[in-house]
């Protein structure tokens, strides 16, 4: 019998920095050739040069490619879904270093030269010879050679148990290619006759905080929504301030309202999640002149444990209705105090009543027309396609204004939990009692705080709090879609059990070579088999 190809600490190093050195930053060439590379590298395998129709790929939009591998035992139905990413953030903030970015070896032996130019933590960790350095060495790439190597050594072994590798593009962003794995999830399950046991992510362990060293094992990932908001005034000449409203004094009093807002935290299972913040905030105006900005646009982060997207779009509009109040209350003493009568109160409407007055008012033809011209705009993101489709029709609607218009913008990730299942509560043990025999301390986390494609299986929401999120996203069906209906038919419990690592999307990304290499091969292995 052939060696294995990836069975020891030495080859699954050499397999992680080839993929590492495939680069695949998020849109670029790199991500729409990193699929096809790792089929090739998966046909080396004796089991799919016999069964080659196992290995797929399947189209993700943009040129890129889902990459499922399935492992099928002839009499078994269990099955184990490996999930990964292989897509990158950029390099830019590597410098002089960034040609090196995607060779870990060659990286980290040229950080030695030097290693009085790196933070402290990172100087310290580099100096003991236990990291490796690069993008994508922990986020990660490192998770799908584990993935690569399970799948190895059970087609190889032939454990009796089924496995379906998903490795996919564009989690930093979108995650278009986990939303066009879902419906392959559910077709392959279907057609094969398997039953999914466990969907497995293997993400790295993230710290807790700045200096943390501790690691985790995550039973559940937290959500994400964007609520975002479109301010439309009134224009004016700079020289006749009383005449007009700056979107940009309507989006103040919103901004004001959402950052740290505690009423959007929540707390589950002794974790809170983060208070939510803007991400963006600009005003519309192409140029500079002296018409004053009447149109700006705001994108604020909220994180979900239990939340539906009804329940946040609510609480946004009782958010911004507040506001809004606050706004009107404090517009109206200042035209008394100037004598004039101003140019009204500022409405709070969200996009599915300002696309129902519009429509009424246009038509569909027209405002479908409006939003493809939009839509076919290819500079802009699905944020800001969202917002420029709500700008186009508010320009249509002006008899609304002033107003605040809320809307959701892409991404949306629900959160997803699984600690209280049975087989969950036995691996969590499991996990525990593997890692010290390394003489390590693994301890469970609830809710992965990095986010990760996690968030499109299991789901459920049986009150369709969804149905908010489709009405009240401007580019839904058109550019961005979740399939919610087959996520809810991906039922299982999820779990992330990956290698430990420091400094993700940073140009410290290090990975923790013993964690990497030694460990955790021993530990996923003795978590699939314990399935059986």
């Amino acid at each position: 019998m052939s060696q294995l190809l990836w069975d020891t600490s030495e080859k699954l190093r050499a397999l992680l920095c080839e993929l590492v050195s495939w680069d695949s930053i998020t849109l670029t060439e790199g991500e729409t050739t990193f699929a096809p590379k790792v089929l090739d590298k998966l046909r080396e395998l004796a089991y799919f040069q016999d069964h080659p129709s196992h290995l797929q790929l399947h189209d993700a939009g943009l040129g890129r490619h889902v990459v499922t591998a399935l492992y099928k035992h002839p009499e078994a139905v269990e099955t184990v879904v490996l999930i990964s990413h292989f897509d990158t953030v950029q390099t830019e903030e590597y410098g002089s270093l960034q040609a090196l970015a995607y060779f870990p070896e060659e990286l980290t032996k040229k950080l030695m030269e030097n290693p009085d130019d790196l933070p402290e933590t990172a100087r310290i960790d580099l100096e003991t010879g236990k990291y490796l350095f690069g993008r994508g060495t922990m986020d990660m790439k490192m998770g799908l050679a584990l993935h690569m190597q399970l799948l190895e050594k059970a087609s190889r072994e032939e454990w009796p148990i089924n496995l379906v590798l998903t490795t996919v593009p564009d989690e930093e962003v979108n995650s278009a290619g986990m939303r066009a794995a879902v419906p392959q999830l559910v077709r392959i399950r279907e057609e094969f006759g398997l039953s999914y046991k466990l969907f497995l992510n293997s993400e790295p362990s993230f710290s807790q905080k700045p200096l943390d060293i501790a690691e985790y094992i995550y039973s559940g990932t937290i959500g994400k929504i964007m609520p975002a908001a479109l301010f439309y005034g009134k224009e004016t000449h700079v020289g006749e301030p009383m005449k007009g409203m700056t979107a940009n004094y309507i989006a103040s009093y919103l901004t004001q309202r959402m950052e740290w807002n505690p009423l959007f935290r929540e707390s589950d299972l002794g974790e809170s999640t983060p208070l939510p913040v803007s991400l963006q905030q600009k005003d519309l105006k192409m140029s500079y002149s002296t018409q004053t900005p009447y149109r700006a646009v705001a994108l604020y982060n909220v994180f979900l444990l239990k939340r539906t997207a009804a329940e946040v779009m609510d609480l946004f509009e009782q958010v911004a209705t507040e506001a809004m109040g606050a706004l009107n209350v404090s517009y109206k003493m200042i035209c008394d105090r100037e004598q004039v009568s101003g140019v009204g109160e500022v409405k709070v409407l969200r996009y599915e009543q300002l696309l129902a007055h519009a429509t009424k008012k246009l038509g569909i033809a027209e405002v479908e027309r409006l939003k493809n011209e939009t839509l076919q705009n290819e500079e802009w993101d699905d944020r800001e396609k969202s917002l420029r489709i709500v700008d186009n029709l508010m320009i249509q609607c002006q008899e609304l204004a002033p107003a605040t218009v809320l809307l959701f913008a892409p991404p949306y990730y629900p959160a997803v939990n699984t600690s209280e299942h049975p087989l969950v509560k036995e691996v969590v043990e499991l996990m525990k009692k593997s890692a010290q025999s390394f003489g390590n301390q693994i301890d469970q986390i609830h809710y992965f705080n990095g986010i990760c494609d996690l968030s499109y299986v299991n789901y459920d929401d049986s009150g369709k709090g969804w149905t908010a999120f489709e009405s009240n996203t401007p580019v839904w069906g058109d550019t961005y879609s979740i399939p919610f209906e087959d996520m809810a038919q991906l039922k299982g419990p999820v779990l992330n059990v990956g290698p430990f690592g420091k400094d993700a999307h940073q140009r410290t990304e290090r990975l923790h070579v013993d964690s990497a290499f030694v460990e955790m091969p021993v530990m996923l292995e003795t978590l699939v088999k314990s399935l059986y």
